[in-house]
């Protein structure tokens, strides 16, 4: 797996403490102040492998269907390569078309509306939430999981790629198809512009685990209400 500034996937227990936090629950936090994007942004990093920076990115008019099949068009990050990546059936359980039709009521044309970028960038907006900056305490901290562990190694919200690409390394090759793997990923080492075979790509991609059935994001805004 290919390491990313030191840093590690979550861990087994770490991802079910992530996926049962306060986000994912019936109440909210004193003072929280909650967004869509802090609903939404975990659960397509971990469910994509993308790139908060990509997540953020996103328009409405990157969720395509190809062959058939619903797919986030990635194609704004520059050290990684443009990919269609199915949308993983965990997110539509968890109310995506919902939040979509919410959205086209609003004109709104970003899927993450809320999520404010800072010098065109989201990711710096995503690491303070999630990863907490100096005092103020992330997401990370809010769950009990620390930032650096024993070894050193550190985990963010990128740690949710290597997450996926742990396991999308294996299914892909379960299937006898490393050009799956490496396109999936973003990785140079798929020469191609495109992946032909998109049920092959959704076939690998739906094997992810998924980390809390019980998520909705309608549960999520009413718990905003509460």
């Amino acid at each position: 797996m290919k390491s990313h500034l030191g840093r590690r996937p979550f861990s087994a227990m770490e991802l079910h403490t992530l996926s049962h936090g306060y986000i994912y629950g019936d109440h909210r936090l004193p003072r929280e102040q909650p967004k869509h994007w802090h609903f939404w942004l975990p659960l397509i990093a971990y469910y994509t492998g993308a790139y908060s920076d990509e997540i953020g990115h996103l328009q409405l008019t990157d969720i395509v269907t190809h062959d058939g099949i619903a797919c986030f068009n990635f194609h704004t990050h520059g050290k990684i390569k443009p990919r269609m990546v199915p949308v993983h059936k965990a997110l539509f359980e968890a109310g995506l078309t919902d939040y979509i039709a919410l959205l086209e009521q609003q004109n709104e044309t970003r899927l993450l509306f809320d999520l404010p970028s800072k010098s065109g960038r989201y990711s710096e907006k995503v690491r303070i939430w999630f990863s907490g900056e100096g005092e103020r305490a992330g997401y990370l901290q809010k769950c009990d999981i620390p930032t650096v562990d024993q070894l050193g190694m550190k985990t963010a919200m990128s740690s949710l790629r290597l997450n996926f690409e742990q396991q999308i390394r294996i299914f892909a090759l379960q299937a006898n198809s490393k050009d799956a793997f490496n396109y999936l990923m973003g990785f140079i080492d798929y020469s191609e512009e495109t992946f032909t075979n998109t049920e092959l790509l959704n076939c690998v991609l739906q094997q992810l685990r998924n980390i809390n059935p019980h998520i909705h994001w309608k549960r999520f805004t009413a718990r905003l209400s509460a």
